[in-house]
């Protein structure tokens, strides 16, 4: 009977036992690996703290030097005063709008205030104290998720499923929402309204957005006056039932006419009911209609205006953030000062192995 059992192939043990080994090596090589890297990061941390303990004094030093500096620039250097107002564009107007306001900061840039003059129409006083415009776009990270929610709902599902919000905010414009903040900076507390208003005037008598607007106009007071018509005749017809309804009622004792008006009775709804429902879809969409009427009155308006007579601005800023004087120059100092100190230790770890070279 044991002749008749399957024999083990010595082959095949030796093979699983390679494998086997071949797996282990793997993973120890990997756990090495990684404790390595922390070894490494721990090392780095310790080093770090004996650094900044060594060199502790230094950087008090820089900050406190740092912070002095600030406050004798804020005593010293000329104010900056800063307007700014938010505009609500209603066309397509953001890249006209962005390539006027790097027009008109050239022209500042570069003193050209004779030609700024002309192309605002205002005084040259009012323009001279003038250092700086910016334009930014207004929108909460809220916002730009359902803008990128809307923006998938228009694409073919193949195509949506290749875009990643990361895509579409790296190809997604400031210029095109629809608010945007245009900033003014100066030498002096001016109101730079008459500014704003002309800059914004500019765009609005811009022929092409004026030819547009006139055809939108246009077609939405087409569909209002279609609409309207509507109405009339719906409200002709529904007093036409209404009077058949009541005659209907007479005739029958009110027994065998009935309006369904809350549509809560079992059964179809009657044709004046269909009638008023459809009447209220069209009131809905002539309210809709005319506030699109009202809103492209404006190709671009001003919804609000904060310290257009200008309010002291000596930030700085790093990274896009802004800062004050003091927290700036001790910040600049504090990393000048790192910098050094860590430049420094490295030549001395070189000249360890100088003669060894």
């Amino acid at each position: 009977m044991s002749k008749d059992l399957p024999q083990q192939n010595p082959s095949e043990e030796v093979d699983l036992g390679q494998l086997f080994k071949l797996i282990g090596n793997a993973f120890d090589r990997f756990f090495k690996f990684i404790g390595s890297i922390l070894n490494g990061l721990f090392l780095a941390f310790v080093w770090v703290v004996f650094f900044l303990k060594k060199h502790f004094i230094k950087f008090v030093i820089a900050g406190i030097v740092g912070v002095a500096l600030g406050i004798l620039f804020e005593k010293t250097s000329e104010p900056v005063y800063k307007s700014y107002i938010t505009v609500k564009q209603n066309y397509n107007t953001g890249e006209n709008l962005y390539n006027a306001i790097s027009y008109y900061n050239d022209l500042v840039r570069q003193g050209d205030i004779s030609t700024l003059e002309g192309v605002l129409d205002i005084k040259q006083d009012a323009l001279s104290s003038i250092i700086d415009l910016e334009i930014e776009s207004i929108i909460s990270e809220n916002q730009k998720i359902q803008a990128y929610d809307s923006y998938i709902k228009t694409l073919d599902s193949t195509v949506a499923a290749t875009v990643t919000y990361e895509s579409f905010l790296k190809n997604d414009k400031d210029y095109n929402h629809r608010y945007q903040q245009i900033t003014i900076k100066a030498k002096e507390r001016n109101s730079f309204s008459a500014v704003f208003n002309n800059i914004i005037e500019n765009i609005n008598s811009n022929p092409y957005f004026k030819r547009v607007q006139e055809k939108d106009i246009k077609a939405l007071n087409e569909q209002a006056a279609a609409i309207n018509r509507s109405l009339i005749k719906s409200d002709t017809l529904l007093s036409v039932y209404q009077k058949a309804i009541i005659k209907a009622a007479e005739n029958n004792n009110n027994s065998q006419a009935r309006i369904t008006i809350d549509n809560k009775d079992t059964g179809s709804s009657t044709k004046e009911f269909e009638l008023y429902s459809k009447d209220l879809e069209l009131r809905e969409k002539l309210v809709e209609i005319e506030r699109n009427i009202a809103d492209k009155q404006h190709i671009i308006e001003i919804t609000s205006s904060k310290q257009d007579s200008g309010s002291m601005d000596n930030s700085k800023e790093i990274f896009g953030e802004p800062m004050g004087l003091k927290s700036y120059y001790a910040l600049i100092l504090l990393t000048l000062t790192f910098l050094v100190l860590i430049g420094l230790e490295f030549i001395k770890f070189l000249g360890r192995y100088k003669d060894k070279i």
